[in-house]
């Protein structure tokens, strides 16, 4: 049977729970506002479900008979990390939730991301597992990060060095270290040396050429992106930053970054950058 409240207080209690998120943008308590326009953060009608179990990999399984999974938040790979992150969500089984869907289209899974909060608390889903250190912040596919005050959660567990953070963030020189992690999502800081802008794609290398380091390439369209928002080859240049995604060895290890993908951490360094003419390099 699904639980809504004791009675028609309940119902009432819960009903002025989604009103009142919504009317304040709930799918934001501890985020800023998505980029204007940007359709795939869009929030739909916020409503009322029951948490009925959780899959594998976060799938979270509701009462009335809808599957979602958490906008904004990237599963871990660890499996001892995924076994925790899992049992936080089944404590939670038979609670009332606020879900307010993002993006309006389901996946190919018929599958709606969502923001949710537990019903007459302060419990946000995506936010209490960041916190923990049982997930990161993360677009996944998608040129946008809908929460990015969510980094801030992360922060705080980062800074603790609480669940996954015990080993990342991986550092972007430490070719053997990241090469143990191919296939498997990662968090990595370092220094772009250099920049290397091609028609199809802009590589930014963290390694000097002939050296085993890290290489994020960015699609034509995501640079496009990110030179909207300020960033060139040359104001990177030098710069530390920290990057997520699917770490990938080809030649050396190096993984596809989204435009929220590539976080600043200093201004540049200019003796770490290597010169103009390197950024032919390992092309």
């Amino acid at each position: 049977m699904i639980r809504t409240g004791a009675g028609t207080a309940g119902w009432r209690r819960s009903r002025a729970v989604v009103l009142a998120l919504a009317a304040s943008g709930f799918a934001l308590p501890a985020c800023a506002a998505p980029e204007p326009g940007a359709a795939e953060c869009r929030p739909g009608p916020a409503r009322t479900e029951i948490l009925d179990g959780v899959g594998l990999r976060g799938e979270i399984r509701l009462a009335s008979g809808a599957r979602v999974v958490l906008d904004s938040l990237r599963w871990p790979d660890a499996p001892e990390i995924a076994v925790s992150a899992r049992a936080w969500l089944e404590a939670r089984r038979g609670d009332s939730l606020v879900l307010i869907p993002r993006g309006g289209q389901p996946d190919r899974w018929g599958r709606e991301r969502a923001d949710i909060q537990v019903a007459d608390t302060d419990i946000d889903l995506a936010g209490g597992l960041i916190a923990a250190g049982l997930a990161v912040a993360d677009a996944d596919e998608r040129d946008s990060l809908c929460r990015p005050a969510l980094r801030g959660v992360e922060e705080a567990a980062r800074a603790k060095r609480l669940g996954l953070w015990h080993d990342f963030p991986f550092q972007a020189a430490d070719g053997p270290a990241l090469r143990a992690q191919e296939g498997r999502f990662v968090v990595v800081e370092g220094r772009i040396r250099h920049v290397g802008e091609r028609s199809a794609r802009t590589y930014l290398d963290f390694a000097a050429r002939g050296a085993d380091g890290l290489t994020v390439t960015v699609s034509k369209r995501t640079w496009r992106t990110m030179r909207t928002r300020g960033l060139s080859a040359a104001s990177l240049e030098g710069r530390r930053v920290r990057v997520r995604g699917i770490l990938e060895v080809w030649r050396g290890p190096t993984l596809e970054a989204n435009a929220d993908a590539v976080e600043i951490l200093s201004e540049p360094d200019r003796r770490e950058a290597g010169p103009t003419g390197e950024r032919e390099l390992r092309r």
